[in-house]
């Protein structure tokens, strides 16, 4: 079979990539391929635009920087950190390094990490295991967070300085029209794309699927631990927007402090935020964290994409339930221990008491508090009313409109059954990108799993990279209906279950009916 050349000329220029060595033998890697101009100076707060050719060949053998965050959430190893700069909206390309006979099917991955970390230079997103082992093409595509990506400013807009709404979100459809363009000269199919996520990333797949701009740039869409509800309201995004830009004029000020302040000057507003430097709008973001968790509003994440009317007409859950998604195969899905990373590591979830907020009739608070009874359960009951209950809810809308797959991730190696973490939020990506086998996972293998985790690496390869192919992630994979409910269960080995814990189910969508009546 003939080897593909490292050598590739884009619609911008001729890049450089390099061919992968140990366990990564037999592909190719362009890393940090650049896919808009850099969002600086006058760019800052604004939508991504076309980036400025370059010539001869740029060379692609690191990831680009990563978006503006803290430094922690960009360890790349021990004592390793990847740069970080404004300068951030690149995509990196990871292929078989054999030249196909025809065009290979295409995954777009974004991250997670709530919309205020993460960088495809974070080592469980590296694409090449997954792209060598399935004869796919793995795009991974960096996008703005935190204040940057998703803080909108745009009613502050005047005539000498604009304000976009939902950066970070036309990074990625940008991302997916650089795809467009330019994936047929790594060998790729620009009919067979497949958008995938995790966690905020598998909330964005739902948005992508929810926003007009990306119609036609994707064929199919993996969402894996998906909020659905991780969007922010126009009206919240307006207080947090004037409460972010007075936090970053007087850092005294005090988290929740008295909405009694007069409107902002727009000539202020662009003045301040424009000076920032870019750690000082990190810094201010995270003040505003606090302030949301105490002002109580209905979206208690800043930084979220905004349901803006225009860009983002509808929260994705309404748009599925209107038929107003694009109808194109979706695989949903949660793990089974969501909750216990959060609990244990990072404390963003309500707790169970703030979960049951809002949960107004008494027989049906009776009926949710005994379905979770104990301590770790309230752990589940946090998990549950953010990640799962609006996942189904979503699955169920969008299966009247096109075929949905809808899973549950169970498996767990010996380690993490062991410290009761299970299988918890992100633990899935090991067998996605088939990071057992890498240094990063290679530990939780060792230790009494090395055979499973082969195993659901896999079992998780297969099925993600089938669905690329043809839409379905397996024959044995039955679709998802509201009216039978049939979930895959990925374990080892895995199984299909009818309506997988129905009695909870029931009883939030009772909830859920009760507030939107």
């Amino acid at each position: 079979m003939a080897v593909m050349d490292t050598t590739v000329t884009t619609a911008d220029g001729a890049v450089q990539g390099y061919r992968g060595r140990g366990g990564r033998k037999g592909t190719i890697a362009w890393k940090g391929i650049p896919f808009a101009a850099p969002p600086v100076g006058q760019r800052r707060w604004r939508a991504p635009e076309p980036v400025m050719p370059w010539p001869g060949v740029l060379d692609c053998e690191d990831y680009g920087n990563a978006p503006v965050q803290d430094k922690l959430f960009t360890a790349r190893g021990a004592g390793r950190f990847q740069p970080r700069h404004e300068d951030c909206l690149t995509v990196n390309v990871f292929t078989p390094d054999s030249v196909s006979s025809t065009p290979r099917p295409v995954m777009v991955f974004n991250y997670g990490g709530a919309y205020i970390l993460g960088s495809t230079s974070t080592p469980i997103y590296d694409g090449a295991y997954l792209a060598r082992s399935r004869d796919v093409i793995v795009v991974t595509v960096n996008y703005r967070v935190g204040p940057l990506g998703f803080l909108d400013l745009s009613d502050y807009s005047t005539p000498e300085r604009r304000f976009d709404s939902n950066l970070g979100l036309r990074d990625m459809v940008a991302g997916l029209e650089w795809v467009q363009r330019n994936i047929a000269a790594f060998g790729g199919d620009p009919g067979r794309v497949t958008v995938f996520g995790e966690s905020a990333g598998g909330s964005a797949a739902l948005t992508l699927l929810s926003t007009p701009a990306a119609a036609g740039l994707f064929a199919g869409a993996i969402s894996q631990s998906p909020a659905p509800d991780l969007v922010v309201d126009k009206d919240n995004a307006r207080i947090f927007a004037d409460e972010f830009v007075r936090l970053l004029i007087d850092p005294t000020r005090r988290d929740g402090a008295e909405r009694t302040d007069p409107p902002m000057d727009p000539d202020v507003v662009a003045r301040v935020v424009d000076a920032a430097s870019g750690m000082d709008l990190v810094r201010t973001g995270n003040r505003l964290l606090g302030f949301a968790r105490a002002a109580g509003l209905s979206d208690p994440m800043p930084f979220a994409p905004t349901v803006d009317g225009d860009y983002l007409p509808q929260r994705p859950n309404d748009a599925a339930r209107d038929g107003n998604t694009h109808q194109v195969p979706l695989m949903i899905g949660h793990n089974k221990d969501e909750g216990e990373l959060f609990a244990r590591f990072w404390n963003i979830l309500p707790d169970g008491s703030q979960a049951l907020v809002g949960v107004d009739d008494p027989e049906i608070r009776t009926e949710l508090e005994l379905l979770y009874p104990g301590t770790r359960d309230h752990v589940r009951l946090s998990a549950d009313a953010t990640f799962w209950i609006p996942t189904q809810m979503f699955a169920g809308y969008h299966s009247v409109h096109a075929p949905t797959y809808v899973y549950r991730y169970d498996y767990a190696p010996t380690v993490l059954n062991a410290t009761g973490i299970g299988a918890t939020h992100a633990t899935e990506l090991f067998a996605v990108f088939g990071i057992y086998r890498d240094p990063i996972g290679a530990g939780l293998a060792a230790a009494g799993s090395w055979g499973s985790t082969k195993r659901i690496t896999a079992t998780m390869q297969s099925h993600w990279s089938w669905f690329a192919r043809k839409g379905v992630p397996s024959p044995s994979w039955p679709r998802y209906t509201v009216e039978d409910r049939r979930v895959m269960i990925l374990d080892d080995p895995s199984h299909v279950a009818v309506d997988p814990d129905g009695a909870r189910r029931r009883a939030w969508e009772r909830v859920h009916l009760a507030v939107s009546g």
